[in-house]
């Protein structure tokens, strides 16, 4: 490690940070960095990963704090170090490269680049010393200089094969826009009600075909599905929210068990799994082998922001208190862990903790017993008399360890490495079977003992934060808070939720309304990108949902405006990054889901939740456009496209527009949000407030009947007889 800091120095991503007492010459992705390439007539070696990459400080370790591997580089190369997570324009367009090269991908990224931007070779992780079945970086590095200073012909035409190939690829399109329709068939009109006179809203117009694709689709994600394991394809295994969102979706529409029951075995497994925090909630990035045990440690707030939505509605599906339970958990975990001082949340932990992958998160049985062994009296509960005795000396602590290796799986001999990685093996009835204790008494003393060990494992080190916010993500997050919001009723989580937003429109947003990509040490960088605008703008309608506060309404469509006006492609959906963002060899245009929604997904998801609130049909029109490109790709492959499927399934399903009049406070119009409430409701969007205050069509006009909280409930092309009682309400939904 150089004395001496590089260039990154001056960076805020903690990624770069990482690397900027590195002996390389390093440069961040910029003007300065292309024009030393040209002028020194050299290769770029652009290297792309993260903060939480395990792989990727393991290639810092091993070559990029190697004085000597440093020297090759520096003698004969541009070095570059690019953040992912700041600029996934540059990562979206390399990995296309990467992947037309070696039919693969992952991070650390290892390309090499001519000095314009073309790309004629790359990897990922390459080793210090050949093994693996690899060659060293060094050899790597040595074949290159050879390729360019030899054969500089054959490295041009790679170049140029291979961003031909990607031009191709940005140009193309996953299918051909549709441009004729099925014949649409809105609701008799026989049902719609004339006392007082129904309102006619902008309507929908779900296609026949889109619902079949969303039907084809969970028939075969059910179909592939493995029950034993609970999961699809082989280990690694990630947990794919978005694919278990969509199964709850249609096992509420159908009513349909199967479909149902591959959710929740999904869930279950994930909770019951070390991919899941036991002691302080959250969840791993994935797990490394078909039980979800051994995870890869790393934690990401994308992740656990989309997780703990998934796990809610999961449990407003089923009614299953462990779904709330780990749905709380990991909000909690979030504030606890995650939560920056501006309000926003971090981009991830570590998988390492010095240098050491999962140490803090692992235990051996003897550190089990001395968490627990130092256990207060005023630490404890109090005694429920109707529950069983009270652990009352150190006596009776060994009875305590005995539960957590019985509920966790704990051993001398470990099970991963001579230790330990928590999982629940057992419930709480089976421990209580096993130890004659009450199943209430068993959840008690677990629920101390995880606390317990939370408190030992914090006076651990910990695994490194990348601080940065990244605006998407928040937007994930702001939408998992903000769902909660109504459903858990825990104030905080309304706090906190509103925390996030005024956050990120206060220093993410500019003057112009443009959003930055992330945000920290009091500075905000990079354009924001499709996904920022489209996740962020998800989580301020959420948010409005949960309040019917107008400003985050209006905050929602400011967003939306912003993505029609700068990033639509005139062919159909949007690009990646806005018309005015720096220019790459291709303007990357993601249709893939991924770990997260593909920006495009995003935006035409909440572009139609939005056009069902305010009644502006040019934006449905717009999200159909997109939609139309995409039904018969994401039916061949919907463990790709699962954020697709669910704007398909949202824009062919019909959709309830709740509106109720009255005073948000008074407990009439409580009486009736608690039951447009109830449930998970998918295919609902709803407003509260009064007509003479509100900007949405939805509200304007309509006033209270008898002076009293009166809800309008409209079905696509027309509204229903206005009801002010409850149970009229609910007839009325379902």
């Amino acid at each position: 490690m150089s004395e001496t800091p590089n260039r990154l120095a001056a960076e805020t991503s903690p990624y770069l940070l990482q690397h900027a007492h590195n002996p390389v010459d390093w440069y961040a992705w910029g003007p300065e960095a292309l024009a030393r390439a040209a002028r020194a007539d050299r290769p770029i070696f652009l290297s792309i990963g993260y903060a939480a990459c395990h792989w990727c400080h393991v290639m810092e370790r091993e070559s990029f704090e190697d004085p000597e591997t440093a020297d090759v580089l520096n003698a004969g190369f541009v070095a570059i170090k690019v953040d992912r997570e700041e600029r996934p324009d540059l990562d979206a367009v390399y990995m296309a490269a990467l992947q037309a090269m070696t039919g693969g991908g992952g991070w650390p990224m290892s390309l090499f680049l001519m000095p314009d931007g073309r790309p004629f070779y790359g990897g990922t992780y390459y080793p210090r010393d050949p093994r693996y079945g690899m060659p060293s970086f060094r050899q790597v590095l040595a074949a290159v200089t050879t390729s360019w200073a030899e054969r500089r012909a054959d490295v041009e035409a790679a170049a140029d094969r291979l961003t031909a190939e990607l031009r191709v690829r940005g140009a193309g399109r996953a299918d051909e826009p549709r441009t004729e329709f099925e014949e649409i068939r809105p609701e008799s009109p026989t049902r719609v009600a004339r006392e007082p006179e129904a309102v006619r809203l902008p309507g929908r117009h779900p296609t026949e075909s889109q619902g079949r694709v969303v039907t084809e689709a969970v028939e075969r994600l059910v179909a592939d599905f493995d029950f034993e394991h609970g999961g699809w394809g082989g280990p690694p295994r990630f947990p794919q929210p978005a694919v278990i969102e969509l199964l709850l979706r249609r096992a509420r529409a159908n009513s349909d068990d199967e479909t149902l029951r591959a959710a929740v075995r999904a869930l279950n497994v994930m909770a019951d799994g070390g991919i899941h925090d036991q002691i302080g909630g959250g969840f791993h990035r994935y797990a490394t082998d078909a039980d979800w045990l051994v995870p890869h440690f790393e934690k990401m707030l994308y992740d656990n922001a989309q997780l703990a939505r998934v796990y809610l509605h999961a449990y407003q599906v089923t009614g299953e208190p462990c779904f709330r339970e780990v749905a709380e958990s990991t909000l909690d975990y979030l504030v606890r862990d995650m939560r920056t001082p501006d309000g926003l949340f971090a981009a991830s932990q570590d998988a390492d903790t010095d240098g050491i992958e999962g140490r803090t998160y692992v235990w051996t049985l003897d550190e089990v017993a001395a968490a627990l062994a130092g256990m207060a009296a005023d630490a404890r509960p109090p005694r429920d008399p109707n529950t069983g005795p009270e652990l009352r000396s150190r006596d009776e602590e060994p009875g305590l360890v005995a539960l957590v290796a019985s509920a966790y799986g704990v051993t001398a001999a470990g099970n991963w490495e001579g230790r330990t990685i928590l999982s629940r093996v057992a419930s709480d009835e089976q421990v209580a079977s096993l130890h004659g204790l009450p199943a209430q008494e068993v959840a008690r003393r677990l629920e101390l003992a995880r606390r317990l060990l939370l408190e030992r494992r914090n006076s651990r080190s910990q695994p490194a934060l990348d601080d940065k916010a990244v605006t998407a993500w928040n937007g994930l997050a702001l939408a998992a808070f903000a769902e909660a919001t109504p459903v858990l009723e825990r104030p905080a989580d309304r706090a906190v939720a509103e925390g996030i937003a005024e956050a990120a429109l206060r220093l993410l947003r500019g003057p112009d309304g443009r959003l930055a990509r992330s945000f920290r040490s009091s500075r905000a960088t990079g354009k924001g990108g499709l996904d920022d605008y489209a996740c962020l703008a998800d989580g301020l309608l959420c948010l409005y949902e949960a309040t019917f506060d107008e400003r985050w309404l209006i905050a929602t469509s400011e967003l939306v405006g912003v993505t029609e006006r700068e990033f639509a492609d005139a062919a159909g959906g949007w690009f990646d990054t806005a018309t005015d963002a720096e220019s790459l060899i291709v303007r990357p245009k993601e249709t893939q889901d991924g770990a997260t929604p593909s920006g495009s997904a995003a935006a035409a998801a909440v572009i139609l939740r939005l056009a069902e609130l305010t009644g502006d049909g040019r934006l449905r029109d717009s999200a159909e456009r997109a939609l139309g490109q995409m039904e018969k790709v994401a039916a061949r492959y919907p463990r790709a496209f699962p954020a697709w499927l669910q704007a398909l399934d949202f824009a062919s399903t019909p959709v309830a527009q709740v509106a109720i009049v009255g005073d948000p406070e008074a407990a009439d119009a409580r009486a009736l949000l608690a039951v447009a409430r109830r449930g998970f409701q998918p295919y609902r969007v709803l407003t509260l407030g009064h007509s003479e205050s509100s900007t949405l069509d939805l509200l304007r006009g309509r006033s209270e009947i008898d002076g009293r909280a009166t809800a309008y409930v409209c079905h696509g092309l027309a509204c229903r007889r206005p009801v002010t009682e409850p149970a009229e309400l609910a007839a009325e939904l379902a």
